[in-house]
């Protein structure tokens, strides 16, 4: 079944509905664009529904096979990437809320949280996630990444609270340096007065953080907002069942974690002792 698109969210909606407006005129199915692309029919079907945001090199690849439009989608694309439209669709009611959030609560247990995150590190997590990823989409990758965590240079910045398990200090993302560099650059983002960095010690053994990673947005007026990650898309929801029941295993999981400054010390450890040569 053809699904209905909505071409007026935003721009990559656009987008997605310009390649299918075009790909049905030329009487292609998504395999067959793929085929002349380069890319899977499934994906063509992602960047069409915006589940997916299109890479350059896929543009640039519709617009070698629809000359007639004279680098139609390659314009598209500079000027959705222009207005922050990178983001897939599923992902951008949780960067809404993130926005617009006054706090923030945020458990990990494989990663470092994404708004604490190098620039390098980051970087290597979307190169593992997206092997066959140019250096543009992964540029835009990092770039959209980086911009999210300028709501801590707000005159009223956002509070944030994070309890990461201490797993996340040992696992190897990108380089020993790489390591090292994240590690001390989350130690010193600890030490920002709006934000709080817990460690969970690995002798607590099972809990129930360790489900999967999620946070916890919270407004002034509104109900809060929560966003599970997952292998394929990440959930957002606001029923306030998911809300208070995530609520209370973070508070379980922050007050089983080392206080701050505890945590702060065993963060540089770590990065001393085990990614230094």
């Amino acid at each position: 079944m053809t699904r209905n698109l909505d071409a007026t969210r935003n721009p990559m909606a656009f987008f997605g509905a310009e390649v299918r407006r075009v790909r049905l005129a030329a009487s292609l199915s998504q395999d067959a664009l793929g085929q002349k692309i380069n890319f899977s029919g499934d994906m063509v079907g992602k960047v069409e529904t915006c589940e997916r945001a299109p890479t350059p090199v896929f543009a640039a690849a519709c617009d070698a096979v629809f000359t007639h439009l004279d680098g139609h989608f390659s314009r598209l694309l500079e000027l959705a990437r222009r207005s922050g439209g990178a983001s897939p669709q599923w992902f951008r009611g949780w960067l809404e809320a993130e926005q617009e959030a006054t706090s923030l609560d945020w458990w990990e247990a494989l990663l470092v949280p994404g708004l604490l995150q190098t620039a390098e590190y980051a970087r290597a997590l979307f190169k593992a996630w997206n092997p066959a990823a140019g250096d543009d989409e992964l540029d835009e990758l990092v770039s959209a990444r980086m911009e999210r965590q300028a709501i801590f240079d707000r005159p009223e910045p956002t509070a944030l609270r994070v309890v990461v398990d201490e797993a996340v200090l040992y696992r190897l993302i990108g380089s020993r340096k790489v390591m090292y560099d994240q590690l001390l650059h989350l130690a010193d983002m600890s030490c920002h007065p709006g934000i709080t960095v817990q460690v969970l010690p690995a002798g607590i053994g099972a809990h129930a953080g360790l489900l999967g990673a999620f946070a916890i947005a919270s407004f002034d007026n509104t109900a809060g907002t929560v966003y599970m990650e997952s292998p394929d898309q990440g959930q957002t929801s606001v029923l306030p069942s998911v809300v208070g029941r995530l609520s209370l295993i973070f508070g379980t999981l922050r007050a089983d974690a080392l206080p701050r400054a505890a945590s702060r010390d065993l963060i540089r450890k770590v990065a001393e002792e085990r990614w230094t040569d």
